[in-house]
């Protein structure tokens, strides 16, 4: 990398530091507690997402960032009960766990367990483990658990082989029957996986215990979805489970609340301390991935940890301090950290955008809601929006902007874009913050304001709306602002509303809200399937507990035969007319509106006391995941300590 020289003597300005946070740093009532991650995904998607914004510039003022540096201190050094975790050994994350653990249960509709769970496309591989990880960089599956997997000629009966050598924690065999019970059970007490999921996979079987059957439905042909299993479901223990069945009366409340705290898994770590201040899992020196038909080793850190930090603005500083290894959160400015600051702290990429463009962050209005089932309120609510100011103030300049990549159902990359015709839709564009253009379109559709208050009405009922999303996700937080002050110059009355992370998902899983922000897929097996399946699908819409997307529950039967006819479309032609169409509906009908392009997963890495961090030049063909997602967990098998 360009900077490299510049990396080695910050490092080496550091080392004293260094050498004093070696001494141990720990924390933890010694309490392990459990939590589930969002698999919007992931990340939520996964996103899972930690995020930042103009606010944050505002935020780290010298009197806010004083402050956050002497509670991250305080949060970081603090070791209770005598657990301490080495800082020579342990792997400090930021952005990921934003409370106390509250579950380990892959069911759980309202886990938040950020730091080891996200079943997303590249699903967090850190405690339970799927079957196959997903690379972003080629679009790959990679072995884990599974050895190998293939179609029969129909597709419609999917083989997949395992690894013999698998093990869980208690050091019984994986198998096949782990694998079926695991979807029977996903299905038996309708987690949102099993809802999803059967709808599209008829059953699982246990051919023999390194063979599993997974038979797609015929009557609802989706090869694509059903790939996804593979590399999105958390593999759990038929006889674990059958003990949580047991002991919460199978009772299917009851059953997906189990917080799962003496859960068994496959995965290379474990639980270990979980309280208010800080979060960490331990390595298992068992982990069957030492084999040499897996990754023949162990991975390099002993314990993975991360400090529950106030917001971003506490997690940049602990990151610029090397309290942080690597950071899933959007930095405001972050080239300035090096540039300016003389830091050893590296991106994915040397230059804007830092980070590999996946996603697209949407507002998404609940069609349910009056005024907001309106077409030509959403439209012009979508038209008013200043997306440069977005970029340029909540983004730093992080993301293209909507001229390079024109708005369509597909993201920013080339694998995808291939797949509309953006001359067909180039009529159905609009100009950035085009107020004239809104203004027009509601007084054309007899959306006025009757009685001089400066608000337009629709059924005699003012125009106003909340806009949310969580507090704390300070670009987000800047974005919904930004989306506020549009309607304000179109007559319609936006107030901002930002509830603590887990209100908010209540809000969003449940279409209870008037306009939310959420992101697309990141590059997953279904690209760009998944984006469209996240803007349209009804079967996710009709989800007691929706993760997965339309969330403001749009319906039009267009789209929906179109996401059907995808799957098992071969012809490429024939698919770029499909996502043409899709997003010409999208443009028209604006039941949700991308906001910016981003990475699935923001990625700032601090070599002052670990390095050989994956980046986009070093040919090793790792993502940018933050060491644990999907094949982006190879990363921990490659890390060093700085001498």
């Amino acid at each position: 990398m360009k900077r490299n020289l510049q990396k080695v003597m910050s490092i080496l300005c550091m080392s004293a530091m260094t050498l004093s946070m070696l001494a141990g740093c720990g924390g933890g009532s010694g309490t392990t507690t459990t939590t589930e991650t969002p698999a919007a995904t992931e990340e939520a998607s996964t996103e899972t997402a930690t995020e930042t914004t103009e606010e944050t510039t505002e935020a780290t003022t010298e009197e806010s960032t004083e402050e956050a540096t002497e509670e991250t201190t305080e949060d970081t050094s603090a070791a209770a009960d005598g657990e301490a975790t080495p800082r020579n050994e342990t792997l400090y994350e930021a952005g990921q766990q934003w409370g106390t653990i509250n579950d380990w249960n892959p069911m759980s509709a309202n886990s938040n367990n950020g730091l080891a769970m996200a079943a997303n496309e590249s699903a967090r591989e850190l405690v339970y483990e799927t079957l196959f990880m997903f690379n972003s960089l080629d679009g790959e599956l990679y072995p884990l658990l599974g050895s190998e997997y293939s179609w029969n000629d129909d597709q419609t009966e999917l083989t997949v082989k395992l690894n013999p050598d698998a093990k869980w924690s208690d050091g019984t065999q994986f198998t096949a029957e782990d694998v079926a019970y695991t979807f029977d059970t996903h299905v038996k007490y309708q987690s949102s996986v099993g809802a999803d999921f059967s709808t599209y996979i008829e059953s699982v079987e246990a051919v023999d215990d390194t063979t599993a059957l997974i038979k797609a439905k015929a009557d609802n042909l989706n090869p694509l979805k059903v790939t996804s299993f593979l590399n999105t479901v958390y593999m759990m223990q038929k006889a674990y489970l059958q003990k949580v069945e047991e002991r919460n009366g199978e009772d299917a409340d009851a059953v997906k609340q189990d917080t799962m705290e003496d859960m068994v898994h496959t995965g290379p770590y474990g639980p270990y301390i979980s309280n208010d201040q800080k979060a960490v899992i331990i390595r298992d020196d068992n982990y069957w991935g030492q084999a040499d038909s897996m990754w023949g080793k162990l991975p390099v850190p002993k314990y993975i940890a991360h400090t529950i930090y106030k917001d971003n603005a506490a997690g940049q500083v602990a990151l610029s301090q090397g309290e942080v290894d690597v950071c899933q959160q959007f930095i405001t400015d972050v080239q300035n950290l090096w540039l300016e600051d003389g830091l050893p702290i590296s991106t994915w990429l040397d230059d804007a955008p830092y980070g590999a463009c996946e996603v697209m962050p949407s507002m998404f209005f609940n069609t349910e809601r009056e005024g907001l089932d309106q077409k030509e309120v959403r439209r012009a609510i979508a038209m008013a929006v200043d997306y440069e100011q977005i970029i340029a103030s909540a983004m730093s300049g992080q993301s293209p902007t909507f001229d390079e990549y024109p708005r369509s159902v597909v993201g920013p990359t080339d694998g995808e874009r291939k797949y509309v015709d953006f001359d067909a839709i180039s009529d159905l564009q609009w100009s950035n913050a085009d107020v004239d253009g809104a203004n027009a379109l509601l007084d054309e559709a007899g959306i006025v304001d009757t009685d001089g208050d400066g608000i337009r009405e629709y059924n005699g009922k003012n125009l106003s709306f909340k806009a949310e999303c969580p507090t704390g996700w300070s670009d987000w937080n800047a974005s919904m602002e930004i989306v506020a002050a549009a309607g304000q110059n179109i007559g319609i009355d936006i107030q901002t509303y930002f509830p603590e992370a887990s209100s908010f998902y209540d809000d969003m899983t449940t279409c209870n809200f008037d306009i939310c922000m959420w992101s697309t897929p990141g590059a997953g097996v279904m690209n760009p399937y998944s984006k469209g399946m996240f803007y349209f699908s009804e079967e996710y819409a009709k989800l007691p507990s929706n993760w997965s997307g339309n969330f403001g529950h749009y319906m039009n039967d267009d789209a929906e035969a179109i996401l059907k006819a995808i799957p098992t479309e071969t012809d490429e032609a024939k698919l770029t007319e499909y996502y043409t169409e899709l997003s010409r509906i999208l443009l028209e009908e604006c039941p949700a509106v991308a906001l910016m392009y981003r990475p699935t997963l923001f990625y700032a890495v601090n070599e002052s006391v670990w390095t050989n961090y994956p980046a986009a030049d070093d040919g090793r063909n790792i993502p940018p995941t933050d060491c644990t997602d999907g094949y982006g967990i190879a990363a921990l098998y490659d890390l060093e300590l700085v001498q």
